[in-house]
Formats: C-alpha cells, structure tokens, sequence
C-alpha cells in the first residue's frame, strides 16, 4: 500500500483528489495540508512514501518547500501537481529534488502512474520523459 500525504490550497481540488486517489486500491492518503507549512510539518510525523504536492499551495517558495520536505522525511517521494507546465518549472523543481512531475492539465492515470513509481523506483528503473510527466530518479 502506498501511503500518501496530499497537499493543495484549494480545498475544491484536494477534495476531488482525494475522492479520486480513494479509488485506486493502492493508495491511502495518510495525511492532508492546504499549504506548504502544515505539508513539512505533517511529512515529519507521518513519513509518507509518497507527498502529492501542489506547488501552487503556497507558504513557501516551491524549491525551498522541496528541499526542505526531502530534509524532514528524506524517504519520502515527492510527485509535483501544476498547472504551470512549462520546461523550466519542471526542470527547476526536479533539479530540487522532486521525483517526478505531472501537469494539472492531464492527471488522471499519468497522475496514479508517477505516485506508483514514485514510492517504488526499484521497479521502473526505464524513466519516461515525455511533456507532461518526467521522472527524476531519486
């Protein structure tokens, strides 16, 4: 099982992410936070295998929130949710440490695909860049 932490400003969106991600039978969200302070404080007490980040959560600069999660639960993989689906957010927030990155605009299964990788790198060794989703092996 994958223990997941969700973390998204809108609590619209979170909402239908997690009604979505209770679907998957793989999944179990351990933990939830509505911005980038409550998501390193909650990272550190439940050590999530997976932190489902939506960098538009606000509360600290994305790159600093990245590193600072990797500090405070370093086995913990981050998969990044934006909006902002261009190549140098993408390449700057996986250069911080993110292990893969998936544009708002197409989640669905590309979203469950990342999460899964994510939290067990040892069995997608092949990484898969494409426009919308990139891998960064942890």
């Amino acid at each position: 099982m994958i223990r997941l932490l969700l973390v998204e400003n809108q609590p619209s969106i979170r909402f239908g992410l997690r009604m979505w991600l209770k679907l998957a039978q793989d999944v179990t969200i351990v933990g939830e936070a509505g911005d980038g302070l409550a998501a390193l404080s909650q990272a550190a007490v439940v050590g999530p295998d997976v932190i489902l980040l939506g960098i538009e959560s606000g509360g600290m600069d994305s790159v600093r929130l990245i590193r600072a999660i990797r500090s405070a639960s370093p086995g913990s993989a981050i998969v990044i949710l934006s909006l902002h689906d261009d190549a140098i957010t993408r390449k700057r927030l996986l250069a911080a440490g993110a292990a893969a990155f998936v544009s708002k605009h197409e989640y669905g299964e590309r979203l469950l695909q990342a999460i899964r990788q994510a939290a067990r790198p040892e069995l997608h060794k092949a990484s898969t860049f494409d426009s919308h989703t990139i891998h960064n092996p942890i």
